[in-house]
C-alpha cells in the first residue's frame, strides 16, 4: 500500500472528491493554491470529509480557529443548514478576505463571524462569559501546532458533550514517525515534538473518545464524553 500512497490519494481526489467539490470550494482552492502559503489549505479531501461530518452530526454552532483563505471555512458553511453558525478565529484578515469574495457569492458569508485575533484571548472571553460552556456542536483547530494543548484545554469547556473537535496536521508531513536524522525542513522539524506531546496527551485524555485518521496532513477527532 506505501508504494501506491501518492497513485491512491490522485485516484481518490479524481475519482470522489473533485467531481463532487462545490463549484465555490474549486474556486478558492484553485485561487489558493495561487498564494505563496498554499502549503497553509486544508486538502479538497479533507474539506469533503468535514463537509460530511458537520451534516452527520447536524451541527449548528460551529467553531473554526485558523482560517487562512476560508477553505474549510466555506466547507463548513457549505454544509451547515440555513441558520447556522461557525466563529471563525484568526489573525491574518487579509488572507481570508482573499476568499471572501468567493464565499459571498456562494451564499453563506452570513453564517460566519470572522474575529481577526489571537484565539486564545477569545477562547477564554468565551469561557469567562460563562453562557457559551458546553454550547459549540463542532470546532475545528487548524492553527499554531506550540498552542493545540492550550486550544485543547479551552474547547473542551466550550463543546457540548457528545459534541466533536477536530485537531488538523495531526501527522505533520509523516514528520511523527520520521528518525531523528530525517532530513526535515525546518518548520517541519520545529513544530514535530509539539505535535508529538499533543498526539500522546490527547490519547490519554478520559473526557474524550479519538480517532486519528489519515486524511490530509492528519485530522484527530474528538468526541467529548464527559
Amino acid at each position: 500500500m506505501h508504494l501506491f500512497r501518492h497513485l491512491v490519494l490522485t485516484y481518490i481526489l479524481e475519482t470522489s472528491v473533485y467531481p463532487r467539490e462545490p463549484r465555490p470550494m474549486k474556486e478558492l482552492r484553485e485561487l489558493t493554491a495561487t498564494h505563496k502559503w498554499n502549503v497553509m489549505t486544508t486538502s479538497a479531501d479533507e474539506g469533503q470529509f468535514l463537509s460530511m461530518l458537520v451534516k452527520l452530526i447536524h451541527a449548528k454552532n460551529t467553531m473554526e480557529i485558523g482560517v487562512y483563505t476560508g477553505y474549510s471555512l466555506l466547507a463548513t458553511a457549505l454544509a451547515l443548514p440555513e441558520d447556522g453558525k461557525v466563529l471563525a478565529i484568526d489573525i491574518n484578515r487579509e488572507n481570508y478576505e482573499l476568499g471572501l469574495p468567493i464565499i459571498k457569492k456562494a451564499g453563506v458569508a452570513h453564517k460566519i463571524d470572522f474575529k481577526e485575533e489571537p484565539a486564545l484571548p477569545v477562547l477564554d472571553q468565551l469561557i469567562q462569559d460563562g453562557k457559551h460552556h458546553g454550547t459549540f456542536d463542532f470546532i475545528f483547530v487548524d492553527a499554531d501546532k506550540d498552542n493545540y494543548l492550550n486550544y485543547h484545554k479551552r474547547t473542551i469547556e466550550l463543546v457540548k458533550v457528545g459534541g466533536i473537535i477536530g485537531y488538523d496536521n495531526t501527522l505533520w508531513n509523516g514528520s511523527v514517525v520520521a528518525p531523528p536524522d530525517a532530513p526535515l525542513k525546518d518548520i517541519i522539524r520545529f513544530y514535530k515534538e509539539y505535535v508529538l506531546e499533543f498526539n500522546k496527551a490527547i490519547a490519554a485524555d478520559p473526557r474524550v473518545e479519538i480517532c486519528q485518521l489519515p486524511v490530509g496532513d492528519g485530522i484527530t477527532l474528538c468526541r467529548r464524553i464527559s
